[in-house]
């Protein structure tokens, strides 16, 4: 799998969900090896689009498409100053139910430590969190080159997202969400309460 993360800020939410709205209905039939995508804005304006294709190819070849450049060139212009971009293969997913169902998502950003040590602890700590936080309906894991990462956890809803959160957990799941924070150190939180989400099917 493929991801590139599209990030900057925005003060017009609403035009650039409308430019997401179009290339869905445009331009998507077109996009082979595109898989879905999840975005939003943050009451500050922050922006985050996470795309995911099937292969690095797919994208390129998406990016080439001429309707694709000119859909880019108007969907830019709702940005208030620069846009970054982050591509990457190095990717890894949990999923316990439909993703796309999500009425919440929260983005973390952040550097990784030890990359294998991480990816370990979230492969073990799946069917842990499909039993302590039923709430958590599934996440994804980009690595970047640079050792930082973006994760996107997919909620059923921001209320039972909260109360999650300050649930109480059993100490041994406890103690692997501190070994988690250990290698996985977030320094910025996104929260997108009314998330834009897609998928190819």
């Amino acid at each position: 799998m493929f991801i590139q993360v599209i990030e900057g800020r925005t003060d017009d939410p609403e035009a650039l969900r409308m430019r997401d709205e179009i290339w869905h209905r445009d331009l998507q039939p077109g996009a082979v090896g595109y898989l879905g995508s999840t975005g939003g804005v943050t009451t500050n304006g922050d922006v985050i689009i996470v795309v995911r294709f099937e292969s690095e190819e797919a994208a390129q070849a998406n990016a080439a498409r001429p309707e694709q450049s000119e859909w880019w060139a108007e969907t830019e212009k709702c940005f208030d100053g620069p846009v970054r971009f982050h591509d990457t293969t190095d990717v890894q997913q949990m999923r316990h139910g439909g993703a796309d169902d999500a009425g919440f998502v929260q983005v973390m950003e952040g550097h990784v430590t030890d990359r294998e040590q991480a990816r370990q602890l979230e492969d073990q700590s799946d069917e842990v969190l499909a039993d302590v936080r039923p709430d958590l309906i599934g996440t994804t894991t980009a690595f970047f080159p640079d050792d930082t990462f973006t994760e996107v956890a997919y909620f059923t809803s921001e209320q039972e997202a909260r109360a999650g959160e300050s649930a109480e957990i059993p100490p041994d799941v406890a103690e692997r969400f501190a070994q988690w924070e250990g290698v996985m150190k977030v320094d910025r939180y996104l929260d997108l309460s009314d998330p834009w989400m897609a998928s190819a099917t």
